[in-house]
């Protein structure tokens, strides 16, 4: 690995120690074994480069959703089916355990946003790409073939979902809502918008 890769790792395994306000530019460079005008000169800034490692962070969850990985069993149902949103939303909350400290660094960086613009803006860049990424799981439309509409509406239900998922399962994941729970109350709405 090159000086750029050896950053973003040890980015990543700061981050997931220390969380992104306690993460400073000496913890990345010590972790990665690089020096500080590196960060710099690959990423900018320490905030730049942490905000890339977030990403890839969230990025490194998804494997578990994706067609042929874990979630193949989802992808036999059909697309749009409340089948396929059961089974997918199954396979989310199965992993969200694994994730719990990328997901309390969701929250930090959440609640720490008007302190950081910059960090802020980044993530604001990164939110569509989260949008655009869940959308395949639900209906076999590559990520890259999606429309711009289909994101910013189907997209944006699965991610709201998917957000409160995260912060019911972090504060009590006893009584968070299941994926039997969801697909019933999805059933229910889709039933009763068919009435009006």
């Amino acid at each position: 690995m090159g000086h750029r890769e050896d950053l973003l790792e040890g980015a990543k395994r700061c981050l997931l120690q220390k969380g992104f306000l306690r993460t400073t530019a000496r913890d990345i460079v010590k972790e990665s074994g690089t020096n500080l005008a590196s960060i710099g000169y690959h990423y900018g800034s320490k905030d730049a480069l942490l905000v890339e490692a977030y990403v890839s962070l969230i990025q490194g969850t998804g494997h578990r959703f994706d067609p042929g990985g874990e979630a193949q069993q989802a992808m036999s149902e059909p697309p749009g089916s409340l089948e396929r949103f059961h089974k997918v939303w199954a396979n989310i909350i199965r992993a969200l355990p694994e994730s719990r400290a990328i997901f309390l660094l969701s929250f930090e960086l959440i609640l720490q946003g008007d302190r950081l613009p910059e960090v802020r803006r980044l993530m604001i860049e990164a939110e569509g790409q989260g949008r655009s990424g869940l959308l395949p799981l639900f209906s076999d439309i590559p990520e890259a073939d999606l429309d711009k509409e289909t994101v910013e509406t189907e997209g944006r239900f699965y991610q709201t979902l998917l957000q409160g998922l995260m912060v019911q399962w972090l504060f009590n994941p006893e009584t968070a809502t299941d994926a039997d729970q969801l697909t019933e109350g999805l059933r229910r709405v889709i039933a009763g918008a068919a009435q009006s």
